[in-house]
């Protein structure tokens, strides 16, 4: 029978549990959230009359915890109706429920005899056959349940979460000793597609992989510190993206963590290993201090930095006093910034000899490769496990090998051989066999050294890397804005790669040769690329400088380019999918609307935002989310009209952004034709199915659509909503003249009530406003602010 998990409960509703809950929710799978029973009554529930006795007091703590999702940020749901997947319960009173759960989470506190005596019940409550896990962050998986029944140990396994589960791609899974092979297979398998997760199977050894690691790594980067006397903001000017990091570098990482949180982790590898390695692990004298003062972090408004009157402050450990942020400066930072991608700015930082952030930057790598490298077969089965996890848990563009292999593997290790350290045997035997790196890409096969010899790299059929496809054979045509792929299977994809993904003049004209292509010769086109963000919009600092020098026939032509663009991939006679992930704003929705199907990302953060910068959509967003909404309500009741005219006048005029792909759904953005990728990673290959299941049902382009519009009823109707916004002082005068042209599109142009229009009528309705617009000095100085603040301006 194949295993499905179509429920589940988890154990424990503080940070962790309600966010493990949370991300099953968002996925759409039923969570039983349980919690301890209070042993007293608050003050509160006293003055209420309430007893222990009472359901609300017994489940409080489980309903705090659901409750609290609505207020964290970033949000640990993609939709408020993701609550409505969480059922609250207690210890005492609903173990008995865990029958009718799939899958069992323990998230409890971080105590070995507790989690004991909690799986210890949980065995007793299962159904035969339940997998059940701990979210534990390095306690033994094995010593959990030594005392549980035989059923209990085959199926259970060690399931760690990166905090927080909705936006931290690892997963480590732990099984051990007991773990039957096909209950491991399917929560890798589980946790990948339906989770949407990076699986890493992780041995049953203290902090498992990416937090034994990375826990070493920044006490490593304090102890450097501490001896070579640099700053906390020296430290992190040079630990960030400049080596392949988040921008969060080291000690704001540790603020946005907790400083609590981190020793504590810390210490959980101290308590089990000896010489050296704990050493490593025993932190410095200040940190404990700075624990006991509460400067832990962000969540205690001060940690290693501290924020006053918007500006923001470092901590001395020496003298545990804030004082001004400093920056390093040097002859090596400057060559690195100039470097291209994250392994030549390694390579050039680390290239100019006796430069101080060179110097640097190589005392805290050395130690962690060497580590990195003593910690294969014991921590996990191979280097690729290893990167990955530093990759998708702390957020490295390359993990311990692929860096060491970026810097240059063996004058790296000659290098440190040469300065005292002890370089394992298993990298010398490498480097002896003649061997450069400790992985080898050729002919788009890449793999890795596995301690005895190279094995293949495992692939995976849904993780389409288009850097793979990128060659003389698969490029159809390409030019400085954007290239055709032939990805196979009969099916083309149109990469966009200017900068920030912005649509010039050279998007629009691939877009339509890729239409072409695909009609003649394809089964159809994706639309998608692999950059930052899928697009933030149209070329905001080119149209502003034809509009400063008045080139209106110039923006008239672009306008016109950009509509007709937007019509033929609605109308296109193949499939054109969208792919669209995190920023689809403007322009990028503009593009996604009008396709036979939109494939999103589950962080898609989608919104028609012209509004911000002045203007009003003038590709044809206003009139497709316009016609969406149109499309999506019930046939078979009347239905208002107005209401959909307000509805897409509210969310154009207030630039209203999705803070999901599910939230996109709901605000009509995405319809029931739309599907959202449960892993990010599988996007692209998600997409190219959509295209070909169209196809294969035999698409044809859509019917030509007349537009039934609200007229001058509803224009008044709009216009007064925006007057009345400006008398509330939620407006500006300018905002009442940009929503009022807005007002003019939707309502077809001040026409009879009823009125129906085709389209190209509210194409041009839309680029007309658009045009006089952006010849407004107020339009073109919010542009400005824009570009230049990257922030909306109210004027």
């Amino acid at each position: 029978m194949k295993r499905t998990i179509k429920r589940a409960a988890v154990l424990g509703s503080g940070v962790m549990g309600s966010g493990i809950a949370a991300h099953l929710a968002n996925n759409g799978i039923p969570v039983l959230m349980l919690d301890i029973v209070p042993n007293k009554l608050s003050e509160k529930e006293e003055k209420q009359g309430l007893t222990l006795q009472d359901k609300s007091v017994r489940n409080k703590f489980a309903d705090s915890g659901k409750q609290a999702l609505l207020k964290q940020k970033p949000s640990p749901i993609t939709s408020k109706h993701s609550l409505e997947f969480i059922e609250t319960g207690n210890f005492e009173d609903d173990m008995d429920r865990l029958s009718e759960a799939d899958w069992i989470v323990e998230v409890v506190t971080e105590n070995l005899e507790i989690k004991k005596q909690l799986l210890s019940k949980v065995d007793q409550h299962r159904r035969e056959g339940t997998i059940v896990s701990s979210n534990t962050s390095g306690i033994s998986v094995e010593a959990m349940i030594e005392d549980c029944g035989e059923d209990m140990k085959k199926h259970f396994l060690g399931t760690h979460f990166f905090n927080p589960p909705r936006y931290l791609k690892l997963l480590e899974v732990i099984p051990t000793r007991h773990t039957d092979s096909s209950v491991l297979s399917f929560m890798k398998e589980f946790g990948e597609n339906v989770l949407g997760k990076g699986v890493v199977e992780a041995k049953d050894t203290p902090n498992f992989i990416a937090n034994r690691i990375g826990t070493y790594g920044l006490l490593v980067t304090v102890r450097e510190m501490l001896e070579k006397g640099f700053s906390v903001g020296e430290v992190d000017s040079v630990t960030g993206p400049l080596i392949g990091r988040p921008k969060s570098a080291t000690f704001r990482t540790l603020d946005v963590v907790g400083l609590d949180t981190f020793l504590h982790v810390a210490k959980n590898v101290y308590d089990q290993v000896e010489g050296q390695e704990k050493a490593v692990f025993d932190p410095p004298e200040f940190m404990i201090r700075m624990v006991e003062n509460g400067w832990l972090g962000s969540k205690s408004g001060q940690g290693f930095y501290q924020k006053k009157g918007g500006v923001i402050y470092e901590l001395d450990p020496k003298t545990l006093e804030y004082g001004e942020r400093k920056k390093l400066k040097t002859p090596a930072i400057e060559m690195a910034k100039q470097a291209k991608g994250s392994r030549g700015k390694m390579k050039a930082l680390l290239s100019v000899e006796g430069d101080p952030a060179a110097e640097l930057v190589w005392s805290l790598l050395k130690p962690v490769l060497i580590y990195s490298a003593e910690l294969v077969g014991e921590i996990a089965d191979d280097i690729v496990a290893i990167d990955q996890a530093m990759k998708w848990g702390f957020g490295w563009e390359l993990g311990p090998f692929e860096t060491w292999d970026a810097i240059g593997l063996k004058n790296a290790a000659k290098r440190m051989e040469n300065e005292g350290e002890t370089v394992p045997a298993w990298v010398w035997e490498l480097i002896e066999k003649g061997h450069e790196s400790f992985y080898i890409k050729e002919n788009n096969t890449i793999t890795f050294y596995d301690g005895a010899d190279f094995q293949p790299l495992k692939t995976n059929e849904k993780e389409i890397n288009l850097r793979h496809y990128k060659n003389d054979k698969n490029v159809i045509k390409k030019n400085t804005g954007a290239s055709l792929i032939d990805i196979g299977d009969g099916v083309l994809l149109l990469e966009f790669h200017s900068p920030n993904n912005a649509i010039g003049l050279d998007i629009m004209q691939m877009v339509n040769t890729a239409i072409e292509e695909a009609e003649k010769n394809y089964e159809g086109l994706v639309i998608g690329n692999q950059g930052k963000n899928f697009c933030v919009g149209a070329n905001l600092a080119l149209m502003l400088m034809e509009a400063q020098d008045d080139n209106f026939y110039e923006l008239d032509m672009v306008i016109r380019q950009f509509q007709n663009m937007t019509m033929n991939i609605k109308y296109a006679n193949k499939p054109v999918v969208v792919a669209p992930f995190n920023m689809a704003l403007g322009g990028g929705a503009e593009v996604s609307l009008p396709a036979a199907a939109i494939q999103a990302s589950p962080e898609t953060y989608m919104g028609l935002v012209e509004f911000g910068v002045g203007l009003i959509p003038g590709g044809g967003g206003t009139k497709e989310l316009y016609l969406k909404q149109l499309r999506n309500m019930p046939k078979d009741v009347d239905f208002d009209l107005t209401k959909v005219a307000n509805d897409v006048f509210e969310k154009v005029a207030t630039a209203k952004v999705s803070t999901s792909a599910k939230e996109a759904m709901e605000l009509g953005y995405l319809d029931q034709g739309d599907a959202i990728s449960a892993n990010p990673d599988h996007l692209i290959y998600d997409a190219k199915q959509k295209v070909l299941s169209l196809a294969e049902a035999g698409y044809r382009a859509p019917a030509r659509e007349m537009i039934p519009v609200v007229g001058d009823a509803g224009y008044a109707a709009m216009a007064l909503g925006a007057k009345n916004l400006q008398l509330s002082g939620y407006a500006s005068e300018y905002d009442v003249k940009i929503a009022e042209k807005l007002a003019y599109v939707l309502s077809g142009g001040r026409i009879k009530e009823g009125s129906v229009i085709d389209e190209q009528t509210m194409l041009d309705l839309e680029r007309e406003a658009f045009l006089s617009l952006i010849g407004e000095p107020k339009t073109q100085a919010r542009m400005q602010h824009m570009l230049m603040k990257g922030k909306p301006l109210r004027n």
